[in-house]
């Protein structure tokens, strides 16, 4: 019998390789800033990656403050979405990948998002993993659900 953890665990799973977007939440002197991004996940949902120019404003807040939360959701822009839609919420914190663990990481990334090769391939980016501390996820419109990571 699965238990409740793992039912999350597995429809987070499903999101994850069905949605290729996600909405990135940072924020500096007080201000917030949303950013969309191509994102993976891992397997275990301890970490999620995405690449972005070092001189744009998401990286700049994340440099400021690492504090981050990701939106991905299911939606279709129709009316059945209040019903059938899934969204989540991830919080964590956000640090550049440099070094040896890097190109293992990109090779995944680049299995996800093959159409985006150039642009992860230049030095002017950056890749950034976000270690998930908690998941809320909303079904229904209104019905919500948690997860918290132990790290």
């Amino acid at each position: 019998m699965i238990d409740k953890n793992q039912a999350i665990q597995q429809q987070l799973r499903e999101l994850f390789e069905s949605q290729n977007l996600a909405v990135l939440a940072t924020h500096r002197s007080r201000q917030p800033y949303a950013s969309l991004v191509a994102f993976y996940a891992t397997e275990d949902l301890k970490h999620l990656f995405f690449v972005t120019p070092k001189t744009t404003r998401k990286f700049e807040n994340l440099k400021a403050d690492a504090k981050v939360a990701m939106l991905v959701n299911s939606t279709t822009n129709q009316a059945v979405d209040f019903h059938q839609a899934v969204s989540v919420t991830v919080v964590g914190t956000a640090a550049e990948i440099v070094g040896p663990e890097r190109q293992p990481i990109l090779k995944r990334y680049l299995e996800k998002h093959p159409y985006l090769e150039d642009f992860v391939r230049s030095p002017s980016c950056a890749l950034v993993r976000v270690s998930a501390k908690s998941y809320f996820m909303v079904q229904n419109f209104q019905n919500v659900m948690e997860l918290h990571l132990n790290q």
